[in-house]
């Protein structure tokens, strides 16, 4: 990463109102102080102009200061297949510069979405925390990648539990569901019919 890296804030908008704000201040300013060392407070809501109508992805990069706002009319990826792919890949941060992990895909590209596994335990994916559901719980890994904003609310609500989470547990969980800004909290696949590729 450079010596001052883009950071990146993707918040949902749809017929004017802008979702989950207090989540992303808080990344927002945490991050800012963490890399740059700033006290000082980015508005969000101040230079959000929402759409009236629509459903758009709000794409806000910065650094110590608002780099770039945009407003992007919204099509979810469709995915359907997953496989589990190990990696050393450091994403603290929502950076902007995704090589990485646009590369880890790449490498898999006869997969729609991979899931990262860290130090033998399972993260994100290259787009979303995850989830998983034992017929009772649902549980989101302790350590992700990236510690997303729908996934901070969903904690915060009791909605989601933490817990690590490895390859050989999966046989403990009837489905999985991907989390993140645009796509709220999405039931994905049975894991009972549609395995994840191992």
């Amino acid at each position: 990463m450079p010596a001052s890296p883009l950071l990146l804030e993707t918040i949902k908008i749809k017929d004017g109102e802008v979702f989950n704000l207090p989540y992303h201040q808080k990344r927002c300013n945490k991050s800012r102080r963490a890399l740059f060392g700033t006290e000082d407070v980015l508005d969000l809501s101040s230079i959000i102009i929402p759409p009236s109508q629509g459903l758009y992805r709000c794409r806000i990069t910065y650094s110590n200061s608002v780099q770039s706002i945009e407003y992007i009319p919204y099509l979810p990826k469709k995915i359907q297949s997953l496989r589990i792919v190990p990696s050393s890949l450091d994403y603290g941060y929502k950076y902007a510069d995704r090589e990485a992990l646009d590369k880890l895909l790449t490498e898999n590209s006869d997969v729609d979405e991979i899931i990262i596994e860290k130090k033998g335990l399972l993260t994100d994916t290259t787009i979303s925390n995850i989830a998983f559901f034992d017929g009772e719980t649902w549980f989101t890994p302790k350590m992700p990648l990236l510690y997303g904003t729908m996934r901070a609310r969903l904690v915060d609500e009791g909605f989601l539990q933490t817990k690590d989470i490895t390859k050989k547990s999966l046989t403990e969980y009837s489905h999985v569901a991907l989390i993140n800004a645009m796509l709220g909290f999405m039931v994905l696949k049975d894991l009972r019919t549609s395995p994840i590729q191992i």
